[in-house]
Order: C-alpha cells, then structure tokens, then sequence
C-alpha cells in the first residue's frame, strides 16, 4: 500500500513487498490480513471452572488479596473436584481477567514533581546479601544512604545500627561533603527520628528536631506503613546495591584487608555515579541555604555510675570498665561503632559498641585481679563466656575440666591472670602446643612454657687509669 501510495504499479508495488501481482489485487483498496481474519468467539475446550466459578467470585469479593494458588488448593480439598495441577494456570488467567474487568478498584500511584534543593531523604539498608568479607570473615553491616530526589545525589556511610549516633553522623558527613543543606529532610519512622505517643502515632523526638535545626532544616516523614512515600531513598537502595554488586563482579571478589579498603572502595564508587548527576547538582545546590559554622558532635554524651560488679550500661548493654572506678562516675561517649570513657576529663577506655540490646562486652582484664582472689565466682559468673578471650582458652578450660574436674576453675583463673599480667599472645601459644600434645593439666605448665629466658648480666673488669704517665707529661713541660 505504500509503494501504491508513492505510484508504483501493482505488479511492482507486489514484487518490492515479496508478493504475487495476483495476491496484491486481492488485497488491494480492502482491509489487511490481519484485519480480514474474524475474532474467534468460541472455546477449544470446556471451562473446568465453570460450575465453580460463582464460588470463586464470592471468595475474592470477601477477601480481594487471595491468590489464584490458595483458592485452587481449597478447591482440589474437595471430594467432587476433579481438578488438575495443569489447570491452575487457567484459575490464574480467569482470575487476573476478573480482577481487571470487575474486581475492586487498585491504589494509584501519582508520580511527583520534585523541585531543586528542597528535600534530602535518609535511611537505612542491610548489605548482608552481598556477602562482604573483610580478613575472611563475613563483614555483617547496614549502610546509611542520603539522597537529593531531585539530581539523585547520594552519599553513604558503614553503620552496624539504625540508632541516632548512625543517623546524625551519616546525615552531617552528606551535608558537609555537599557544603549546603536542603529545606526539607525526610525519612520513614525511624526510632532514632521518632516516639510512639499510642494513639497519636509517632512523633519527632527533641534530640532529632534539635539537630536538624542546627542545620536549619525542617523535619519530615512518610505515613507509617507508606514505604512508597520515601520512595526516592529507596529506589536509590536498589539501584545503589545493583551498582555495587556489578563493581565486586568486575573485582573478582568480595574480600577486603580491613573495613578502611571497603569503604574506599564504595567511596570511589560513589564519587563515580556522582558524576553523572553534576549538573542537577549545582541547579540543586544554588536553592540550598549554607552551613552553620560549626559541626554537631556525633557521639551522645551520658554520665553514668560505674556499679560493683566493674561495668556500666549504656543503651540497653553493659561494658566492662577497670574496677578502680568502681562507685565513680564517669563520662561516656556514644558513637555509632564505639564508646569511649572518661574520668576527671581523662581517657580510660575505649570499646566496640554492641549491637542491639541486651548484650554484655566483659573484658576479663578489668576483672581478673579480684577473680584470681575468689575463683570460685568463676562457675556461675553470668557473662562468663566472655572471659574466654580465644578459642584456645574455651579448649584450655574444657581439658583441665577433663583432667582436673573440681580443680578446673582455680587453674583456668590463673592462666587467665597470667596471660593479663605478662602477653595473652604469649600465653595463647603456649596453650596451643600443650593442647596439641594433650599435655596441658595445670596452670604451672603453662607458667613455666611462658616465663621469659632469664637474661645474664655480664661482667665487666676496667683495669685502674695509671696516672704516671700524666706526671710524665707535666714534668717534660716544665709545669712542676
């Protein structure tokens, strides 16, 4: 039709569209192949749901969210069914044609116009799935992700929690890389964000409002349950991932030496999908409003009173601290991976912070100088796992438990007060070769495997000065 249409005769209208002349004239002022061919209006074969299907609609107008697989297996339950595993797809197909022609109306999704410099959006994802590995071991970690709807500038950060100490510290190292600040943050109902008031829902709590108005920016988020409505953030996890996944396929591996390789690696990564985004970023960054001149704290300051057992609770864990500070109070300071402790101004500890709640952090070096006095309190110590600083000193115990019985405890404390006061390395190794040896049945072994080489002192003789000579030499030159 066409070459008809450009005048060309028929016969070479036919042979530039790979026909015969004849079939062209058949065609030729009428409706094409595929419209010639009438509808079919009939079925192949009978509807096996058929008798039943009256049922059916009655269950998905009870309860729209039923699947097409859960109402086939209630149907099959029945004496009389008769049905087939290979006629689920055609439930499957019947149901979908209903939904869309007579079941219940759909959530719409509106597409949103954002405009420059006016939100930033914060969260939180679990990177576990990609099996991170940093010297062998599996790295298990979250990443804060900062997104600008607008020009999809993002920065990230490595966090083990979705706590305020994570947050703040995410949340100010985007801002000052970016060197301004957006209007607007959002993020979901966060708990360091936020405080369930019962029936009023959630609310901002003083310390995020508090710190958001450091920066000058006002407090946002989605309607609990709403996902969708921090829908920028998220899609930016996805896509992030996605990236991330492709960048460690290229590597050739998920190993890194330290946490410090991993985030330089991310971070190159970063700064390269960043790139792309250069020029939304500046109409983006000429509506932002600046810093102020001072950065917060990313730690949470507390005071708390060191109590008799030697330890402190902090966020719902307890720390270990050296028994001195017993009945003092000191300073402490939360950040997203550490706490650091203080007293009179002066650093006494610094630690891992826990994850979660209810965990305990026992280093046996601020306990050990009372529990070498007392042994006894050993056995049922309730963190006593945690004086088990290796797996060669669970395997110490478990042997003298075998060799020694009763007598186990006393001489594990020991060891253990040895390898504080002299080198846990150096004690480690020493039980390492008695236990492959099976030779290990007191604290005395290892003492005597542990102590140092005595070190010979050596003699030195220094034969008197003969001062003749020097009345030589004064005599010769007319002194005396």
């Amino acid at each position: 039709m066409k070459e008809l249409g450009k005048g060309a005769t028929l016969g070479a209208a036919a042979l530039r569209s790979g026909m015969s002349e004849n079939t062209a004239r058949r065609y030729r002022g009428k409706a094409l192949p595929s419209q010639r061919k009438p509808p079919r209006a009939y079925r192949t074969r009978p509807d096996p749901f058929a008798q039943v299907w009256p049922s059916i609609v009655g269950l998905l107008e009870q309860a729209p969210g039923l699947e097409a697989v859960t109402i086939f297996e209630t149907l099959s339950c029945r004496e009389d069914a008769g049905f087939t595993q290979g006629q689920l797809r055609t439930l499957q197909r019947k149901i979908r044609r209903w939904r869309a022609t007579a079941g219940p109306e759909r959530e719409v999704m509106f597409a949103q116009q954002h405009r420059p410099g006016e939100y930033g959006q914060s969260d939180f994802t679990s990177m576990d799935e990609l099996g991170i590995t940093i010297g062998g071991e599996l790295f298990g970690h979250l990443m804060y992700h900062f997104v600008l709807p607008y020009s999809n500038w993002e920065a990230v950060g490595v966090c083990f929690s979705e706590s305020f100490e994570a947050l703040i510290a995410g949340l100010q190292s985007a801002l000052w890389e970016l060197g301004r600040a957006p209007r607007y943050h959002r993020t979901d109902n966060l708990s360091a964000a936020t405080h369930d008031l019962g029936d009023a829902g959630r609310v901002f709590n003083d310390r995020y409002v508090g710190a958001l108005g450091h920066y000058g920016m006002l407090a946002d988020k989605n309607t609990p349950g709403r996902g969708h409505e921090n829908g920028d953030v998220e899609q930016a996890h996805h896509r992030f991932k996605r990236a991330l996944e492709q960048a460690l396929l290229v590597r050739g591996n998920r190993e890194f030496a330290s946490r410090a390789d991993y985030e330089g690696f991310v971070a190159g990564l970063v700064t390269a999908r960043n790139r792309r985004r250069a020029v939304k970023l500046h109409e983006e960054l000429a509506r932002m409003h600046d810093l102020p001149l001072t950065r917060l704290d990313d730690f949470r300051a507390e005071r708390v009173l060191v109590t008799r057992f030697s330890t402190i609770r902090i966020a719902g864990n307890m720390y270990s601290v050296a028994s001195r500070l017993i009945g003092e109070h000191v300073d402490v300071r939360l950040y997203p991976d550490r706490l650091e402790v203080y007293y009179a101004g002066e650093p006494m500890a610094e630690m891992e912070r826990l994850r979660g709640k209810g965990g305990a952090s026992i280093d046996y070096r601020h306990l050990i100088w009372s529990l070498v006095r007392k042994p006894g309190a050993f056995a049922r110590y309730r963190w006593r796992e945690a004086l088990f600083p290796s797996l060669a000193f669970r395997r110490a115990f478990d042997a003298l438990e075998r060799h020694r019985a009763s007598r186990a405890d006393v001489e594990y404390v020991r060891i253990l007060h040895l390898a504080a006061s002299t080198s846990q390395a150096d004690v480690e190794a020493a039980l390492t070769r008695l236990l492959e040896t099976d030779q290990l049945r007191d604290y005395a072994q290892v003492r005597d495997a542990v102590r140092p080489e005595p070190i010979s002192t050596p003699v030195v003789q220094i034969d008197p000065v003969c001062l003749e000579a020097y009345d030589a030499c004064l005599t010769a030159g007319g002194a005396l």
